[in-house]
């Protein structure tokens, strides 16, 4: 199926008006029509939730079990790639099995929610309809592979009142809360950069698209994959590297299919800034590349750099917040001892101060005050934000499903982080400086460049943004 298919009981549950999408000129517009929207309710304490799984592969395999083990009833689970769901097949054989997520979606009415761990490309058109439908979404980082997208989300999620959640685990964390009542109480005075590395991407990046084309494993539905991505053969081999071209898990470097290691890993990292420095309080924000190497127009470079500009927030000044992935890091600034680790090694964060230096590990936990000299007259403050019962983000989301109140990292705090980090992706693609109007929602310093806010999405698979 190549088309978004609506059922008939759909289109009779409807009980308002929402947008439909049409297509013109290669861009989706929204026209007034009667379409399904059903009214979700949150679930008692004492009743089962059923989850389904679109995208049952390798992440979409541990989400799908974390769900389990937090007490949900798995009734069913999609994916194009029969080949990667085998140990998910094998694990639960009792549970029904789709390769397309909307006949999932028609055929299963008693669905009550679904995780959708799909590659980033498909993660909002999968949501947005599960959402439209009333089913409650845990969705894996990236939220979404645009920055449109997360705009997207985060009001659809408002309107249609399901408990959402990104799979961004470590803001379930003690830790990254341990962090954010460091700071805030002023333990290295206001904060004036951020530095966050990772040493991804781990998979080839930095190549263009193979002029050849392979035969389609039999498992495997290359158009139900692609999705809302536009044609192109599939390939199993890159001529260039003799390495897997798209799948399992290279489609994170292709711009069509990922958000390269910025989306990968900075909705793990860079959430320990984006909590504790407030960055959604912003109203506009600049963002440039500083560096890049190998970037091509089909895919995401080996290595680069990316600089945040905020202004004041709040009560906080402005602040730089630098990304870095590829292996490249922060120099250290002389007043730390090269014995002194920052972050995880690999991957982390540096805070730097008027005051002192804080730096922090992959998930936001691990703080430690810089240099350890400085520590010792340092005194944790006593907590205060509302900690997550086992730091378990499915148990969180799956309680916020029984009517427990907002998730963590829910889509009105996931969705403005999301636009943050594919920000990013843009300012590489646009080798600019951009300044951008989050309220407007536009490139203020060259509206050109307000395309790539968005994607063109192959025909049946469009959004309204």
């Amino acid at each position: 199926m190549s088309q978004m298919h609506w059922t008939r009981r759909a289109f009779l549950a409807a009980t308002s008006t929402s947008a439909a999408v049409v297509t013109l000129g290669g861009r989706a517009f929204g026209q007034q029509v009667n379409t399904a929207r059903v009214v979700p309710g949150r679930l008692s304490p004492n009743e089962l939730v059923n989850v389904a799984a679109i995208g049952a592969g390798g992440k979409g395999m541990s989400d799908l079990m974390g769900a389990k083990r937090a007490g949900a009833n798995i009734v069913a689970v999609a994916d194009p790639d029969w080949r990667r769901a085998e140990e998910c097949f094998a694990t639960l054989p009792d549970t029904k099995r789709y390769k397309d997520y909307r006949v999932m979606l028609d055929e299963m009415p008693e669905i009550d929610a679904c995780t959708v761990s799909t590659p980033d490309h498909s993660h909002a058109p999968a949501a947005y309809r599960a959402m439209k439908l009333g089913k409650h979404v845990y969705v894996q980082k990236p939220l979404t592979h645009t920055v449109a997208e997360a705009r997207l989300l985060a009001r659809t999620a408002k309107e249609m009142g399901v408990a959402t959640q990104m799979g961004n685990q470590g803001h379930c964390g003690d830790g990254v809360r341990d962090l954010c009542e460091l700071l805030w109480a002023g333990t290295i005075g206001q904060v004036k950069e951020v530095h966050v590395w990772t040493n991804r991407p781990i998979w080839p990046q930095g190549l263009s698209k193979p002029d050849k084309t392979d035969e389609i494993p039999a498992e495997l539905d290359w158009d139900l994959w692609l999705g809302p991505a536009l044609d192109r053969p599939f390939v199993a081999k890159h001529p260039a590297t003799n390495e897997d071209c798209y799948l399992p898990f290279v489609w994170r470097g292709w711009w069509d299919f990922g958000c390269g290691a910025l989306g990968d890993m900075a909705c793990h990292i860079m959430d320990a800034a984006h909590w504790s420095m407030r960055l959604y309080e912003a109203k506009s924000y600049a963002v440039e590349c500083v560096q890049q190497e190998g970037m091509t127009a089909d895919m995401a470079p080996n290595k680069s750099i990316i600089k945040y500009t905020f202004p004041a927030r709040g009560n906080m000044n402005p602040v730089d917040v630098y990304w870095y992935d590829g292996g490249l890091k922060p120099q250290r600034p002389a007043d730390i001892p090269e014995g002194e680790k920052l972050g995880d090694g690999d991957n982390g964060s540096l805070f730097i101060g008027e005051s002192g230096y804080l730096t922090t590990g992959e998930y936001g936990g691990n703080s430690r005050i810089l240099p350890e000299a400085r520590a010792k007259d340092s005194k944790k403050p006593a907590p205060y934000i509302p900690r997550i019962p086992g730091e378990d983000p499915y148990s969180n989301w799956i309680y916020a499903v029984k009517g427990g109140g907002e998730a963590a990292s829910n889509f009105s705090y996931s969705g403005p982080f999301t636009e943050i980090v594919d920000f990013g992706n843009v300012a590489l693609r646009a080798q600019k400086k951009l300044e951008f109007d989050a309220e407007k929602f536009e490139v203020t310093n060259d509206p050109s460049l307000n395309k790539f806010l968005t994607k063109e999405y192959r025909k049946g698979w469009e959004l309204p943004v």
